[in-house]
This record gives structure tokens, C-alpha cells and sequence, in this order.
């Protein structure tokens, strides 16, 4: 999933928490998340490692770390995303004493975020390793509730479930997907709020299964029940009605998925990259 992930928490830098937010936020990344929109990510990285060399805090610092990770991810490079988001889950260890609730559910996050990227990437077996590191690093929040271990639990066989699919066991993505499932059924009787975000995320993870196992009916079908307004969501319609042969179609939702994607996050910049090399060649 920072998903989202992992996917199911997308959210744009830097809107974060609060407590991990400058108060005054570095000129330097808004310029570096402009560029990076505008396709100039080398110009991008120039602004936000000026921001990471000038950052008066460590909070700042992360802050602009985390930004730089994203910047890596519009190039689609695993490794430099990771290396990035490992200096900011450097940071919240720094907090675990003091702000326990928020570290551990940061370093997650931070995993999950360059899993996605390298799962985008094609990088399965870094992807995986990522996602487990995420899911260790959230769950070890002390006193963590029913409801958030849950989630960390469901993301992880969301996680799973993807990664098999793009290896072609399906066997292995159906049981991960099952898995998945029982653990929503099971947050919507300790966390209901916490289920009602979550449980959108499902028909993302079947249809996404169904594509990569070359059941593209069944695909469209899924996608078309999960959130039509998310860019993401509209990228995979355009690569399934393109595996279904529908051309125009295809486009229609690439497009849609170009116009209507924002921030600065793992999806934002699958969408991105995606979209310019279907929407070039059209």
C-alpha cells in the first residue's frame, strides 16, 4: 500500500503530520516539486538538495529527504528512492522515545513508499523485501491498536497479492487476496472508520490481480468499482482497455489519468511516467 504506499496512504509532500511539517516550509521543495511535476527532475533534485543542505531542523531535514525520494521516483529508480526513504526512517528512529505513536507508523510508511516505487519499477524482489520491512517497522509500535495492527496486516497481503501476480503465481496472489480480506472483515468490527477507508482499496487489489493474471474483463470490472477518481486507478484502466485491444479507449483514460494527477507520491509519479509514454506514442 504510502496502502499508499504504500498505496492506501498517498499522500502529496509535504503534507504530512504536523509535528514532522516545518512551520515554514522550504521554498527549495515546493520549487523541487514543481519541477518534478513539469517532468525536470534533474533541475528538481538541484532544489531539493539545496533544501536537505540548508534544513535548520532534522525534522526539515527528512522533510526534504522524503522529497528528494519522490523526485527519484518520477525516474522510476528503485534504489535511489530507497536510500532516500532509509535517511528518513533514520529520522523518526530518533523519535521512537518521545513520539512512539507517530515513529513507528512513519518508518512504515517510509518502507512502504520505496516498495511501491520499486514495485512500479519492476523491482519485485526489492519490492518485497521492502514491504516486510514496513510491516515489521509498524507493527512494532508499542501498545498498537486492533485496528491499526490490522492495517498493517492487510497491507501486507495487499502487498503480497500484487507481487505474486506480477510473478505470475496466481495461486499465490488468490491466497494472499483471501488473506487480505478476512483481515478487513475482522477491521470492520474493531475499527469500522479505519475499515471504511481501507476496504476502497479492495477492487484496486483484484482487478490488479486479474491483469496480471490475463483476465482483463474481469479487470475492468474491478477497476471500474474502485475509486474513478483517482489518477492511478484511471492509468490501469487505460493499460486493461490496451490489453483488451480498445485503443481509444486506452487513451481516453490515460489521458484522464494525465489531466487529473496530483501530488508528489508513488502513484503521482507511476502516473506520470506511465501516461508520458503512452500519451508520446498515441
Amino acid at each position: 500500500m504510502r496502502l499508499a504506499v504504500c498505496c492506501f496512504l498517498a499522500l502529496s509532500l509535504p503534507a504530512q503530520s504536523p509535528q514532522f511539517r516545518p512551520v515554514n516550509e522550504s521554498l527549495s521543495v515546493r520549487e523541487g516539486i514543481r519541477l518534478d511535476i513539469q517532468g525536470k527532475t534533474t533541475e528538481a533534485r538541484t532544489a531539493f538538495q539545496k533544501a536537505i543542505d540548508t534544513a535548520s531542523t532534522p525534522a526539515a531535514k527528512a522533510n526534504a529527504e522524503r522529497a528528494m525520494a519522490m523526485s527519484w521516483a518520477f525516474d522510476g529508480n528503485c534504489q535511489k528512492t530507497t536510500e532516500y526513504e532509509d535517511k528518513v526512517i533514520d529520522y523518526w528512529k530518533t523519535q521512537e522515545q518521545t513520539a512512539p505513536d507517530r515513529a513507528f507508523y512513519q518508518e512504515g510508511e517510509m518502507a512502504d513508499e520505496a516498495a511501491r516505487v520499486c514495485l512500479d519499477a519492476g523491482d519485485l524482489d526489492a519490492a518485497y523485501k521492502l514491504y516486510n520491512e514496513g510491516h515489521d517497522l509498524g507493527t512494532k509500535e508499542p501498545n498498537i491498536s486492533a485496528g491499526r495492527k490490522d492495517l498493517w496486516d492487510f497491507r501486507w497481503e495487499h502487498a503480497q497479492a500484487r507481487i505474486a501476480a506480477r510473478r505470475g503465481n496466481t495461486a499465490e496472489a488468490a491466497r494472499h487476496v483471501a488473506a487480505a480480506k478476512s483481515i478487513l472483515d475482522d477491521m470492520k468490527q474493531k475499527d469500522p472508520q479505519l475499515y471504511s477507508q481501507q476496504v476502497n482499496f479492495l477492487p484496486y487489489l483484484t482487478g490488479y490481480v486479474a491483469l496480471y493474471r490475463g483476465d482483463y474483463k474481469a479487470a475492468l470490472q474491478d477497476f471500474q468499482e474502485a475509486n474513478q477518481n483517482d489518477p492511478f486507478i484511471q492509468a490501469l484502466i487505460g493499460q486493461t482497455y490496451e490489453k483488451l485491444g480498445d485503443k481509444a479507449k486506452a487513451e481516453e483514460a490515460y489521458r484522464k489519468a494525465a489531466a487529473e494527477v496530483r501530488g508528489h507520491n508513488p502513484p503521482a509519479a507511476y502516473v506520470h511516467r506511465l501516461t508520458k509514454e503512452k500519451l508520446s506514442a498515441s
